[in-house]
Protein backbone atom coordinates (compact mmCIF):
# COMPACT_ATOMS: atom_id res chain seq x y z
CA UNK A 1 0.00 0.00 0.00
CA UNK A 2 1.46 3.23 -0.78
CA UNK A 3 1.73 5.88 1.86
CA UNK A 4 0.70 9.40 1.70
CA UNK A 5 3.22 11.82 2.56
CA UNK A 6 2.87 15.57 3.48
CA UNK A 7 5.74 17.45 3.49
CA UNK A 8 6.28 21.05 5.83
CA UNK A 9 9.24 23.17 5.24
CA UNK A 10 10.79 24.89 8.74
CA UNK A 11 12.41 28.17 7.26
CA UNK A 12 14.05 29.19 10.27
CA UNK A 13 16.37 25.82 10.15
CA UNK A 14 15.89 24.75 6.77
CA UNK A 15 13.74 21.50 8.03
CA UNK A 16 11.97 19.19 6.42
CA UNK A 17 9.02 17.89 8.81
CA UNK A 18 6.52 15.05 7.37
CA UNK A 19 3.42 13.51 7.68
CA UNK A 20 2.85 10.33 6.75
CA UNK A 21 -0.67 8.51 7.11
CA UNK A 22 -1.97 5.22 5.17
CA UNK A 23 -4.89 5.62 3.60
CA UNK A 24 -6.65 2.80 4.55
CA UNK A 25 -6.76 3.32 8.28
CA UNK A 26 -6.01 7.04 8.24
CA UNK A 27 -2.64 6.53 10.97
CA UNK A 28 -0.31 8.67 10.61
CA UNK A 29 3.27 9.38 11.80
CA UNK A 30 5.21 12.72 12.23
CA UNK A 31 8.36 12.98 11.69
CA UNK A 32 11.14 15.52 12.48
CA UNK A 33 8.98 18.61 13.85
CA UNK A 34 10.06 21.99 14.77
CA UNK A 35 9.02 24.25 17.19
CA UNK A 36 10.18 28.34 16.55
CA UNK A 37 12.86 29.93 18.95
CA UNK A 38 14.01 33.16 19.45
CA UNK A 39 17.16 33.03 20.52
CA UNK A 40 17.04 36.89 21.60
CA UNK A 41 14.47 37.02 24.03
CA UNK A 42 13.95 33.07 24.21
CA UNK A 43 10.49 32.66 23.62
CA UNK A 44 9.50 29.50 22.12
CA UNK A 45 6.18 29.56 20.16
CA UNK A 46 4.30 27.64 17.77
CA UNK A 47 3.49 28.27 14.93
CA UNK A 48 4.87 25.38 12.85
CA UNK A 49 3.95 22.68 14.64
CA UNK A 50 0.33 23.85 14.84
CA UNK A 51 0.21 24.27 10.70
CA UNK A 52 1.28 20.51 11.18
CA UNK A 53 -1.21 19.67 13.52
CA UNK A 54 -3.84 21.36 11.57
CA UNK A 55 -3.41 19.51 8.43
CA UNK A 56 -3.97 16.13 10.48
CA UNK A 57 -7.00 17.39 12.25
CA UNK A 58 -8.25 18.69 8.72
CA UNK A 59 -7.49 15.28 7.20
CA UNK A 60 -9.13 13.48 10.12
CA UNK A 61 -5.86 11.31 10.78
CA UNK A 62 -5.21 9.66 13.90
CA UNK A 63 -1.12 10.07 15.08
CA UNK A 64 0.17 6.55 15.92
CA UNK A 65 4.11 7.72 16.09
CA UNK A 66 6.58 10.94 16.41
CA UNK A 67 9.77 10.25 15.35
CA UNK A 68 12.86 11.89 15.39
CA UNK A 69 15.85 10.80 13.10
CA UNK A 70 18.11 12.37 15.55
CA UNK A 71 18.57 14.80 18.28
CA UNK A 72 18.43 17.99 16.42
CA UNK A 73 21.42 20.57 16.61
CA UNK A 74 19.67 23.19 14.77
CA UNK A 75 15.84 23.08 15.90
CA UNK A 76 14.15 22.51 19.00
CA UNK A 77 11.76 19.43 18.58
CA UNK A 78 8.06 20.32 18.55
CA UNK A 79 7.54 16.26 20.05
CA UNK A 80 6.15 17.01 23.25
CA UNK A 81 3.88 19.88 21.89
CA UNK A 82 2.30 17.29 19.24
CA UNK A 83 1.70 14.55 21.55
CA UNK A 84 -0.08 16.70 24.06
CA UNK A 85 -1.64 18.06 21.40
CA UNK A 86 -2.81 15.27 19.12
CA UNK A 87 -1.55 11.90 20.93
CA UNK A 88 0.54 8.89 19.84
CA UNK A 89 4.20 7.50 20.97
CA UNK A 90 7.59 9.80 20.71
CA UNK A 91 10.51 7.24 19.05
CA UNK A 92 14.14 7.56 18.27
CA UNK A 93 17.31 4.94 18.07
CA UNK A 94 18.52 3.29 21.02
CA UNK A 95 21.57 5.51 21.21
CA UNK A 96 19.99 8.37 22.10
CA UNK A 97 21.51 7.08 25.72
CA UNK A 98 25.16 7.79 24.43
CA UNK A 99 24.05 11.53 23.37
CA UNK A 100 22.04 12.55 26.77
CA UNK A 101 24.82 11.47 28.73
CA UNK A 102 27.42 13.57 27.05
CA UNK A 103 25.36 16.13 26.89
CA UNK A 104 24.39 15.84 30.23
CA UNK A 105 27.96 16.31 31.40
CA UNK A 106 28.31 19.30 28.62
CA UNK A 107 25.48 21.32 30.51
CA UNK A 108 25.87 19.65 33.84
CA UNK A 109 22.07 18.96 34.02
CA UNK A 110 20.31 18.35 36.99
CA UNK A 111 21.52 14.94 38.72
CA UNK A 112 18.24 13.16 37.89
CA UNK A 113 18.11 13.36 34.53
CA UNK A 114 17.69 9.82 33.22
CA UNK A 115 20.19 9.12 30.57
CA UNK A 116 18.41 6.14 29.90
CA UNK A 117 15.91 7.78 27.36
CA UNK A 118 13.14 7.53 29.11
CA UNK A 119 11.85 10.47 28.31
CA UNK A 120 10.71 8.67 25.22
CA UNK A 121 8.26 6.30 24.34
CA UNK A 122 10.09 4.00 22.78
CA UNK A 123 13.87 3.02 21.48
CA UNK A 124 14.31 1.49 18.14
CA UNK A 125 16.90 -0.77 17.65
CA UNK A 126 18.52 -2.03 14.42
CA UNK A 127 16.38 -3.13 11.75
CA UNK A 128 13.43 -2.90 13.98
CA UNK A 129 10.36 -3.04 11.92
CA UNK A 130 7.15 -1.17 13.07
CA UNK A 131 3.71 0.10 11.44
CA UNK A 132 2.09 3.31 11.11
CA UNK A 133 -1.84 1.66 10.42
CA UNK A 134 -0.72 -1.16 7.99
CA UNK A 135 2.11 0.44 6.22
CA UNK A 136 5.64 -1.46 7.14
CA UNK A 137 8.58 0.55 8.54
CA UNK A 138 12.01 -0.74 9.16
CA UNK A 139 14.42 1.44 11.43
CA UNK A 140 17.94 1.63 9.89
CA UNK A 141 20.58 2.65 12.11
CA UNK A 142 22.81 4.94 10.17
CA UNK A 143 25.16 6.69 12.79
CA UNK A 144 27.85 9.20 11.76
CA UNK A 145 26.73 12.51 12.04
CA UNK A 146 25.71 11.57 15.29
CA UNK A 147 25.62 8.14 17.37
CA UNK A 148 22.01 7.83 17.41
CA UNK A 149 20.95 8.44 13.96
CA UNK A 150 18.39 6.44 12.70
CA UNK A 151 16.41 6.07 9.08
CA UNK A 152 13.26 4.99 8.45
CA UNK A 153 12.83 2.97 5.29
CA UNK A 154 9.17 1.77 3.52
CA UNK A 155 8.59 0.46 0.44
CA UNK A 156 10.33 2.37 -1.99
CA UNK A 157 11.21 5.79 0.25
CA UNK A 158 13.55 6.21 3.15
CA UNK A 159 13.29 8.90 5.63
CA UNK A 160 17.30 10.18 6.07
CA UNK A 161 17.03 12.27 8.52
CA UNK A 162 21.03 13.82 8.24
CA UNK A 163 22.33 10.58 6.89
CA UNK A 164 22.99 12.63 3.48
CA UNK A 165 21.98 15.68 2.06
CA UNK A 166 20.78 16.84 -1.90
CA UNK A 167 23.31 16.01 -4.28
CA UNK A 168 24.82 19.84 -4.51
CA UNK A 169 24.95 19.74 -0.41
CA UNK A 170 26.57 16.61 -0.40
CA UNK A 171 27.11 15.21 3.74
CA UNK A 172 26.34 16.55 6.81
CA UNK A 173 28.88 17.13 9.46
CA UNK A 174 30.71 14.82 11.77
CA UNK A 175 32.60 17.34 14.43
CA UNK A 176 29.54 17.00 16.91
CA UNK A 177 30.00 14.49 20.08
CA UNK A 178 29.71 10.76 18.93
CA UNK A 179 30.43 12.11 15.51
CA UNK A 180 32.53 9.58 13.11
CA UNK A 181 33.13 10.84 9.75
CA UNK A 182 34.17 6.67 8.90
CA UNK A 183 30.72 5.39 10.26
CA UNK A 184 28.74 8.38 8.20
CA UNK A 185 30.76 6.89 4.93
CA UNK A 186 28.97 3.08 6.06
CA UNK A 187 26.03 4.95 6.59
CA UNK A 188 25.63 6.74 3.17
CA UNK A 189 26.61 3.31 1.65
CA UNK A 190 24.32 1.57 3.34
CA UNK A 191 21.12 4.02 2.18
CA UNK A 192 23.05 4.01 -1.26
CA UNK A 193 22.70 0.31 -1.69
CA UNK A 194 19.52 0.26 -1.89
CA UNK A 195 17.69 0.47 -5.58
CA UNK A 196 18.08 3.48 -7.62
CA UNK A 197 14.44 4.23 -7.64
CA UNK A 198 14.67 4.54 -3.96
CA UNK A 199 13.31 7.88 -2.57
CA UNK A 200 15.12 9.70 -0.12
CA UNK A 201 13.41 12.45 1.85
CA UNK A 202 15.49 14.83 3.25
CA UNK A 203 15.43 16.78 6.92
CA UNK A 204 17.14 19.53 5.60
CA UNK A 205 18.17 21.79 2.20
CA UNK A 206 20.01 24.40 1.94
CA UNK A 207 19.43 26.24 -1.17
CA UNK A 208 21.28 29.56 -1.96
CA UNK A 209 18.69 32.28 -2.35
CA UNK A 210 20.19 32.90 -5.84
CA UNK A 211 18.92 29.58 -6.85
CA UNK A 212 16.39 28.95 -9.55
CA UNK A 213 15.24 25.63 -7.75
CA UNK A 214 14.10 26.63 -4.29
CA UNK A 215 14.72 23.74 -1.13
CA UNK A 216 14.17 19.95 -2.68
CA UNK A 217 13.17 17.56 0.33
CA UNK A 218 13.27 14.36 -1.99
CA UNK A 219 15.55 12.80 -4.43
CA UNK A 220 17.06 9.07 -5.43
CA UNK A 221 19.23 6.66 -4.92
CA UNK A 222 20.21 6.84 -8.22
CA UNK A 223 20.24 10.95 -8.09
CA UNK A 224 23.06 10.56 -5.15
CA UNK A 225 25.00 7.91 -6.52
CA UNK A 226 25.47 9.72 -9.79
CA UNK A 227 25.70 13.83 -8.55
CA UNK A 228 26.14 13.98 -4.67
CA UNK A 229 29.44 16.16 -4.02
CA UNK A 230 30.73 14.41 -1.47
CA UNK A 231 29.72 10.35 -1.72
CA UNK A 232 28.97 9.93 -5.83
CA UNK A 233 30.40 6.61 -6.58
CA UNK A 234 33.92 6.55 -6.74
CA UNK A 235 34.51 8.33 -3.73
CA UNK A 236 36.62 6.16 -1.53
CA UNK A 237 36.13 6.01 2.35
CA UNK A 238 39.84 7.34 2.69
CA UNK A 239 39.29 10.49 0.62
CA UNK A 240 35.69 11.14 2.17
CA UNK A 241 36.83 11.30 5.67
CA UNK A 242 39.96 13.34 4.84
CA UNK A 243 37.21 15.74 2.87
CA UNK A 244 34.71 15.74 5.96
CA UNK A 245 37.22 16.34 8.45
CA UNK A 246 38.71 19.15 7.03
CA UNK A 247 35.22 20.85 6.15
CA UNK A 248 34.20 20.38 9.42
CA UNK A 249 36.87 22.39 11.11
CA UNK A 250 36.27 25.44 9.56
CA UNK A 251 32.19 25.10 9.88
CA UNK A 252 30.62 27.34 12.44
CA UNK A 253 28.41 25.68 14.96
CA UNK A 254 24.77 25.89 14.48
CA UNK A 255 22.95 29.15 15.51
CA UNK A 256 20.55 26.81 17.94
CA UNK A 257 22.70 23.82 19.06
CA UNK A 258 22.39 25.54 22.88
CA UNK A 259 19.08 25.71 23.12
CA UNK A 260 18.20 22.45 20.79
CA UNK A 261 20.07 20.08 22.13
CA UNK A 262 18.69 20.60 25.95
CA UNK A 263 15.62 20.26 24.47
CA UNK A 264 15.60 17.51 21.98
CA UNK A 265 17.60 15.41 24.58
CA UNK A 266 14.26 15.52 26.45
CA UNK A 267 11.82 14.57 23.78
CA UNK A 268 11.17 18.23 23.45
CA UNK A 269 10.36 18.75 26.92
CA UNK A 270 11.32 22.14 28.20
CA UNK A 271 13.31 21.67 31.56
CA UNK A 272 11.10 21.53 34.69
CA UNK A 273 9.88 24.68 35.61
CA UNK A 274 11.63 26.45 39.07
CA UNK A 275 10.62 28.21 41.91
CA UNK A 276 8.94 31.73 39.87
CA UNK A 277 7.66 29.00 37.39
CA UNK A 278 10.01 29.85 34.68
CA UNK A 279 11.89 27.22 32.92
CA UNK A 280 15.62 28.15 32.50
CA UNK A 281 18.44 26.65 29.51
CA UNK A 282 22.25 26.53 30.11
CA UNK A 283 24.63 28.51 28.25
CA UNK A 284 27.91 26.96 28.93
CA UNK A 285 31.00 29.38 28.28
CA UNK A 286 33.93 28.14 26.30
CA UNK A 287 32.79 24.65 25.54
CA UNK A 288 32.66 25.41 21.59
Amino acid sequence: MQANIKHFYHKQSWTYSYVVSDPETKQCAIIDSALDFNYGTGKVSTEAADTIAAYIEAEELTVEWILETHAHADHLSGAHYLKEKLGGKIAIGEHICEVQEVFKGVFNLEKNFAVDGSQFDHLFTDREVFSIGNLKVEVLHTPGHTPACVSYLMDGLVFVGDTVFMPDAGSARCDFPGGDANALFKSVKKLLALPEQTQLYMCHDYAPEEAVVGPRWVTTVGEERAYNKHVHDGISEERFVEMRTARDEVLPMPKLILPAIQINIRAGALPEEEGNGVSYLKLPLNQF
